[in-house]
């Protein structure tokens, strides 16, 4: 091999290794960024957590913030059951939509509620031997308020929460047909939708934990509009709310 061609090898080997070279520079820069951002990350959360309240972080059994998810759930829960049945059994594509629309946003909201009852270590369902919104008579932490009472400060026992269908109004929905079925399903939810208010605006008012007390809010701005937009569906039909509603 002459010295040429050990030179011409040497200046393809530096050429090969400049490549290689700056490749690793800017994987352990990428690198190092990445973990910085990790870093500010971590960072953030921790200051975000030692701002919120202990109290909204680990809400007792009697707290607003689980009284809230509890009875919110269980009332959410017989809407998703009412739109499902409505969804598969109606024949207007405008019901089905609404329907559809309905239960979905509620059965991600269930979900929402119950993650934070399981972190909590709290049952999804209220314990039988508490009324149901005996919550709204308290703050944050569970202690009761004074002269600033709601509209139902606790339920007698097995006494339906506002707004929610009996047993026998859940029955003869599922009889129904065509029309008749639209429109007392618009009835029922109307009433559903209006009667889950009350315990929407005191959760937007006095839940503790931030997260959660925007699903409050946002439960009180997506069911009026659904409200109001049932309404005008009622009256194309030419029928009318439920009394009461």
């Amino acid at each position: 091999m002459t010295v040429d061609d050990r030179v011409d090898d040497e200046v393809v080997a530096e050429e090969d290794e400049g490549p290689r070279s700056n490749g690793q520079r800017i994987l352990i820069f990428s690198a190092a960024a990445v973990a910085l951002l990790l870093v500010g990350a971590a960072i953030g959360m921790l200051i975000t957590l030692a701002s919120t309240d202990q109290t909204a972080l680990n809400p007792g059994p009697d707290s607003v913030d689980v009284g809230f998810a509890q009875d919110m759930t269980t009332h959410h829960l017989q809407a998703v059951s009412m739109a499902s049945w409505t969804r598969d059994h109606t024949d207007d594509p405008t019901i089905k939509t609404l329907a559809f629309d309905i239960e979905g946003t509620q059965k991600a909201q269930v979900g929402m509620m119950a993650g934070y009852l399981d972190i909590w270590g709290q049952p999804e369902a209220r314990p039988p031997n508490r009324q149901a919104m005996s919550w709204m008579a308290r703050d944050a932490s569970g202690a009761h308020q004074h002269g600033s009472m709601p509209d139902h400060p606790g339920m007698q026992p097995g006494q339906l929460m506002p707004g929610m269908a009996s047993q026998e109004e859940l029955a003869a929905l599922r009889k129904k047909t065509g029309k008749d079925l639209d429109i007392y399903f618009l009835q029922l939810m109307i009433r559903h939708h209006e009667g889950g208010l009350s315990m929407a605006q005191y959760g937007q008012d006095h839940v503790a934990l931030p997260p959660l007390r925007n699903l409050a809010r946002t439960i009180v701005v997506s069911q009026s509009g659904e409200t109001q937009y049932m309404k005008s569906l009622l009256a194309e039909r030419g029928a009318q709310p439920l009394p009461g509603s």
